[in-house]
């Protein structure tokens, strides 16, 4: 049994900056990607980063330049780095990864204020 769990989130005005952690527990091991989607209300589960085990990074053509992920393979936890927050980036963002299977976390919210 994997778990993955996330933190970090919460209320930050626009223009702001977040980091979120995502730490997985239980029978680990090293994941092929790790990364993070993210859901607003009332829309569909969305890509927002995902690394690769060696290393290559994906972004979602709405948080590139703005947004950084990376992975600490050792400790089996993923981050984001979120600047310049825009209010459509408020979402609940889940934590992802796949080994076989897929995993995923409870999610966090983060909530970008005008």
């Amino acid at each position: 049994q994997v778990q993955l769990a996330e933190s970090g989130g919460g209320l930050v005005q626009a223009g702001g900056s977040l980091r979120l952690s995502c730490a997985a527990s239980g029978n680990i091991f090293s994941f092929n990607n790790m990364g993070w989607y993210r859901q607003a209300p009332g829309k569909q589960r969305e890509l927002v980063a995902t690394e690769t085990s060696s290393g290559i990074r994906d972004y979602a053509e709405s948080v590139k330049g703005r947004f950084t992920i990376s992975r600490d393979n050792a400790k089996h936890t993923v981050f984001l780095q979120m600047n310049g927050l825009k209010p459509e980036d408020t979402a609940v963002y889940y934590c992802n990864a796949i080994r076989y299977l897929t995993y995923w976390g409870k999610g966090t919210l983060v909530t970008v204020s005008s």
